[in-house]
């Protein structure tokens, strides 16, 4: 009987052989444990939109867990990034007069590439998309405003996992 529990046992730990627990990362990235990431640029006509973005990204990097953020001069990593793109396209259109909008999807397009200290390319040039929809009332472009903030955390949300985990 003793012998049955001790084999039962021994199967079990053997299940969780080679698995462990934390973050994992792309084997590319292995010796990457701390990003600075300064404000992107912003190629748009949209003002100070650039602030949003890198501020979402660091907290999605921070919320993700699997690099630490930290200034220029002690990371292993850079995060450089452009804004290269804010669309606003009609999505649903009034009943009877399609020529009026009443939904609009919003995109916003980042352009990034992830270097090292020593300034070689760890992660090639890349493109990620964030996007939303949002409701018409009679101010549309406050109304894009307000739905920025919704495109910029689908944006980090697919920067951090793109570099995170290697897609």
């Amino acid at each position: 009987m003793k012998a049955l529990f001790a084999t039962l046992f021994c199967f079990a730990l053997g299940g969780c052989l080679g698995y462990h627990i934390g973050p994992v990362k792309p084997y590319y990235l292995r010796d990457v444990h701390t990003i600075a990431v300064p404000t992107f640029k912003n190629r748009t006509l949209v003002p100070r939109i650039e602030v949003l973005v890198t501020d979402t990204v660091i907290k999605q990097l921070q919320q993700d867990g699997t690099f630490q953020i930290t200034n220029g001069d002690k990371a292993d990593a850079t995060l450089s990034a452009e804004i290269a793109r804010i669309t606003r396209a009609p999505a649903r259109s009034v009943r009877g007069n399609v020529l009026a909008t009443t939904e609009f999807s919003l995109w916003l397009v980042v352009k990034y590439s992830l270097t090292g200290r020593d300034g070689k390319q760890l992660v090639p040039p890349n493109d990620v998309i964030g996007t939303t929809t949002f409701f018409v009332s009679s101010d549309v472009t406050s109304d894009e405003r307000q739905a920025l903030p919704l495109a910029t955390e689908d944006l980090a949300t697919r920067l951090v996992t793109q570099i995170s985990e290697g897609w």
